[in-house]
């Protein structure tokens, strides 16, 4: 897929801007995922690493907080592990969002509505997406969804 932002982190660290973590719904992210609170717009209080600056985050709260801030963007979201699916529900509930995936996402056992883009099958369940996925993972390296 052409323009896809595949180095999510790199991109966050020089797309980002410090009044993003004044956002509660970005702290709820950083929160859910690094288990970090922001106490400032340069610093994350994290249960393991300390006081870190958003360049220190995972690649999934990165990647989350660009579809959240940035969503005209598609981005690899690869670079998220499962524990970021919820999130790009929500993203997704708020914003027109389109990513791009080498590998099926557990999205719950929820109700969402998304678009395979590279075959046109819209889904509303994991049972739904799961043959689809798979078939797409088999032909192509990569799922877009839409």
């Amino acid at each position: 897929m052409e323009n896809v932002i595949y180095n999510t982190s790199v991109y966050f660290d020089n797309a980002y801007s410090p009044q993003w973590f004044q956002d509660a719904f970005a702290q709820r992210i950083i929160k859910s995922i690094d288990k970090g609170n922001v106490v400032g717009p340069c610093a994350i209080d994290t249960k393991i690493l300390g006081i870190i600056p958003p360049e220190r985050l995972s690649g999934g709260t990165k990647t989350l907080l660009l579809m959240h801030f940035m969503p005209q963007n598609v981005y690899n979201a690869t670079t998220c592990s499962d524990n970021c699916a919820y999130w790009i529900l929500r993203i997704a509930t708020q914003k027109d969002l389109t990513i791009n995936l080498y590998h099926l996402m557990d999205f719950g056992n929820g109700k969402f509505t998304a678009t395979v883009a590279n075959t046109g099958d819209v889904v509303h369940t994991m049972f739904d997406l799961v043959p689809i996925a798979a078939k797409c993972l088999r032909e192509t390296p990569d799922m877009h969804f839409r």
